[in-house]
């Protein structure tokens, strides 16, 4: 007899398209919320749309953090507690999404998602990552009750932060093969429709690779949907795995061997390359990674994240270390190994 059960959360009402962001109070009405309205930005993002929000909203309090940590949640959980917060808006790019999810969480409020960086697929999931020291804390939490994405603030972004988010999208590839393998080997629970939903989301981004150019709107478009569609595989999961597979393993080490370096979608591009040839070999799909990142001017090489080959080497052979998820890595990939995957492949 099958008496599973899944409970699977979603954002009740995505809106996206040209000046949106002038129709955040309506996206809000229509999720019926009650209490003060509560902004969490940054100065950047502040700079760009805060004042576009707080002429919509009559009593609207806020407060601007500069870096997403344990410290900032803490400060935006007392900052909307003395504000008598009903809900909260994250006005930004990943680290003010990230950090206004885990408040919510923990407030036990909803909060509306309004991304001006198209840097990751954390706009939209129902999890938060949180640097601490030299490591990175990836913590479950409810997604958005709605995303209001406004593709002229996007189009605008430092175009970096929107390679990255394609990286990230386009490493999705590598993500549910590990899913898939560990699905295989090691009995892990595995989604059909999350996987294939993952799996279309990288080859959307992949054969629109040469039409996503900076400062255009339809690259934008794009993009979003792309990261959009991966944060739902991610709430239908329940999991992160459709999207998090040996190549942010690999990107989670680089971080604590080289905190800051470089962006994290550019490193989870850079590690799929050489996890997909370990997946497939010579004949693989890692070239098809390649050039995609190549066309949308993501990095392709550890010089071009501006870290040296020993470092990228050593993350490739330790990166099974960060957590217990299987992978292709296994329980360890030789430095051999790893020195001819990425050499092959001309990351190194």
């Amino acid at each position: 007899m099958f008496d599973k059960s899944t409970w699977i959360q979603l954002p009740r009402n995505v809106l996206m398209g040209h000046g949106v962001v002038d129709e955040l109070a309506d996206a809000v009405d229509e999720l019926y919320l009650t209490g003060r309205p509560f902004l969490v930005t940054s100065p950047t993002p502040n700079d760009i749309a805060g004042d576009a929000v707080r002429t919509q909203f009559d009593d609207i309090a806020s407060v601007t953090i500069e870096t997403a940590s344990f410290e900032s949640v803490e400060r935006v959980v007392d900052a909307a507690e003395a504000a008598d917060a009903g809900y909260l808006i994250a006005l930004g790019g990943g680290k003010v999404i990230d950090t206004a999810k885990m408040a919510s969480d923990s407030l036990d409020c909803g909060f509306v998602s309004v991304p001006t960086a198209a840097s990751h697929d954390g706009i939209v999931s129902g999890r938060s990552s949180i640097p601490e020291g030299d490591t990175r804390h990836s913590v479950a939490a409810d997604p958005p009750l709605a995303v209001v994405a406004d593709t002229t603030i996007l189009a605008e972004a430092p175009w970096e932060l929107t390679t990255a988010g394609c990286a990230d999208i386009i490493s999705n590839y590598t993500a549910v093969k590990d899913w898939q393998l560990a699905h295989r080997l090691k009995n892990a629970e595995y989604s059909e429709y999350a996987g294939a939903l993952s799996q279309m989301t990288a080859e959307m981004l992949v054969d629109n690779a040469e039409s996503i150019k900076p400062n255009l709107e339809e690259s934008a478009w794009v993009v979003v949907k792309a990261l959009l569609s991966s944060g739902v595989a991610m709430s239908i999961a329940d999991s992160s795995r459709p999207a998090s597979g040996a190549e942010h393993l690999f990107s989670h080490q680089l971080d604590r061997l080289v905190p800051g370096r470089a962006l994290h979608g550019h490193q989870v591009g850079v590690g799929s390359i050489v996890i997909e040839y370990l997946h497939s070999g010579e004949k693989g799909e890692w070239r098809d990674i390649r050039n995609a990142l190549d066309e949308v001017g993501a990095p392709t090489t550890a010089a071009e994240l501006g870290i040296d080959d020993e470092t990228v080497l050593e993350a490739l052979t330790t990166a099974h270390t960060i957590r217990d998820r299987y992978t292709i890595l296994g329980d360890g990939v030789s430095e051999e190994a790893a020195r001819e995957a990425a050499t092959f492949t001309g990351v190194i």
